[in-house]
């Protein structure tokens, strides 16, 4: 943890504050303009990744001639791997490197990743003899196979680094402050979202089209050419941004609270919560935005900041692992009240964890000419479910949100748990559909509402100083859900029978897919359940909003408290 010189008087500091604050006004970093050149980097990252990913089943089943459960298992680890290395590329970025850095180091990464994945699409060595009849084929070798899992960890130690942090990234261009979001008339979540979706249809459709009737050297060759060329375009406005410095580790002031309380578990907290400890000046550095005020919820904590004599003074900072800040406490409490909103995610991505793979396989067995001569490739059948979101989310910001918003006066239309929950029910309602017809749209309609309100949720109960980490929260969930989704699929598969097993090495047809999708519906409809009383008891953090006000003398700071009073599902 950094502080300030301590020769230096306070007034000097302040001053010193003024003139940083006004240089980077004058400069006009951030804003607007800077968001093309960082999206740029996201969209080509998930035009590569989806457009490799959502056929990954395909060349490893039809170049590499694995057997479709240990082909589909593949995919999910990787998907769980991807998805567990945000956390650490967050705590990276939060505590030290920054996310301009971060997303530099992970982007390098990951290109490196594609270019070795692209290389054993285009050396003959590394793949096994063609087998087109897919009867006795010859799997890839031990080595071929190590070759593979490496450019997939590059890939996922890549995207660890960009994950979390390109969104957030983007978001501190912008003025993120409560006023200035509910008085915008368009939502940064909804149109990001929007954008990565028509990076996603171009992948599944062209990307896909090319790997299937080109070739998968051009169709590996062609996102690897574009991540390097959108790398680039974000470098060349690295003088534009405005470059949040970060503020220390996290993960520290985590433990420096926690060790706090339980050194004065035996001390007894004022009834008066102003007379715990606080001290803006040491929390300036995370808390630009908003000082978070007292809560009464995990009151223990609240030990950690009884000040005791002589453990804080004028001339020096306190001793963080003896004494914490109220807000430094407020930072763990608001962290620990997302945690069980936050997994009902992890059944939910376990339950769509093999959708992929097991809709690009259904869809191999239909028929998908338009034509003679042209045929619907097989992982191309997701452009459904991403044209609903599209579609949806569009529709969503320009009419559901109006509407809603005359019934509950929230400018958002409905809260972030409100609008999480609609999706967990769309979730259950494309599982049961599932198991009947195909249902690509219901997924779509699903991720309108749960993945982007989950991370709006995220980004906005989460600490200012740990919103990479929540970010990473979301992409966890990913993790965990899909390690357990490769679990359950492992399991259904090996007691589910020889003759009638549930999901065949390869043809599904011979399968009972639907008793899977029976399956994952009971386990999303408990999941609903769990997540309606943890929405039912959540409580929104309470922020002392810290804002700019122009008047006739100048800037004058000034101070709104949000009040942040218990929203819940039932409002």
């Amino acid at each position: 943890m950094e502080f300030q010189d301590n020769n230096k008087s306070r007034e000097d500091q302040k001053q010193e504050e003024v003139k940083i604050k006004e240089d980077d006004k004058g400069k006009k970093l951030g804003g607007i303009k800077t968001i093309p050149f960082i999206l740029a980097t996201e969209l080509c990252d998930r035009f590569s990744t989806i457009g490799f990913h959502v056929n990954m089943i395909t060349y490893l089943t039809q170049k590499l001639n694995l057997p479709l459960v240990k082909a589909s298992n593949i995919v999910s680890t990787f998907d769980g791997t991807a998805s567990l290395t945000p956390l650490i590329g967050a705590l990276i970025a939060d505590s030290f490197a920054g996310r301009f850095w971060t997303i530099v180091v992970g982007s390098i990464i990951y290109e490196l990743g594609l270019i070795s994945i692209t290389t054993t699409a285009l050396l003959k060595s590394l793949r096994p003899p063609p087998c087109p009849t897919l009867v006795g084929c010859q799997e890839a070798s031990g080595f071929q196979l190590n070759i593979l899992y490496f450019s997939l960890f590059l890939l996922a130690v890549g995207l660890g680094g960009t994950r979390p942090c390109v969104m957030a990234y983007a978001a501190d261009q912008l003025d993120m402050s409560k006023s200035s979001v509910e008085s915008r008339s368009w939502n940064f979540f909804n149109w990001y979202y929007i954008s990565l979706g028509f990076a996603r249809l171009t992948a599944v459709t062209v990307l896909v089209y090319i790997q299937d009737n080109v070739s998968w050297g051009w169709g590996l060759g062609i996102p690897t050419i574009t991540m390097g060329l959108a790398f680039l375009v974000f470098l060349s406005a690295s003088l534009l941004y405005k470059k949040v410095k970060p503020g220390g580790s996290p993960l520290v002031r985590v433990i420096q609270v926690i060790v706090a309380a339980i050194r004065k578990r035996k001390a007894v907290s004022p009834e008066d919560p102003s007379l715990l400890y606080q001290n803006k000046e040491l929390d300036a550095a995370i808390s630009a935005h908003g000082r978070l005020l007292h809560t009464t919820q995990f009151k223990w904590l609240d030990k950690a900041a009884v000040e005791k004599d002589g453990e804080a003074t004028d001339s020096s900072p306190p001793n963080l692992w003896k004494l914490a800040t109220v807000h430094r406490i407020e930072e763990l409490k608001s962290f620990l009240r997302l945690l069980p909103v936050w997994a009902a995610g992890i059944l939910l991505v376990s339950a769509n964890s093999h959708n992929n793979s097991f809709n690009t396989q259904q869809a191999r067995t239909m028929n998908r000419h338009l034509s003679n001569s042209f045929q619907i490739p097989p992982a191309s059948m997701s452009l459904f479910g991403i044209l609903t979101v599209i579609i949806g989310l569009v529709l969503y910001e320009r009419l559901f949100v109006p509407f809603a918003r005359r019934f509950t006066g929230n400018p958002a239309g409905i809260t972030y748990l409100q609008r999480m929950g609609i999706g967990l029910a769309f979730n259950i309602l494309m599982s049961v559909v599932a198991a009947l017809v195909p249902q690509l749209s219901l997924h779509g309609i699903s991720e309108v509402f749960m993945s982007v309100g989950q991370l709006e949720f995220l980004y906005d109960q989460s600490p200012e100083s740990m919103r990479s980490i929540a970010l990473g929260l979301f992409w966890i969930a990913s993790s965990i859900g899909n390690y357990l989704g490769t679990f359950m699929v492992s399991l259904v598969h090996k007691y589910s029978g020889h003759k009638t097993n549930w999901l065949p090495d390869r043809n599904l047809n011979k399968g009972k897919l639907d008793y899977y999708y029976w399956l994952v519906t009971g386990i999303q409809v408990v999941n609903f359940v769990y997540f309606v009383i943890c929405a039912w008891f959540y409580t929104y953090k309470p922020l002392e909003e810290a804002r700019e006000k122009d008047s006739e003398d100048g800037a004058e700071r000034k101070g709104e408290v949000e009040l942040g009073t218990a929203e819940k599902l039932k409002n």
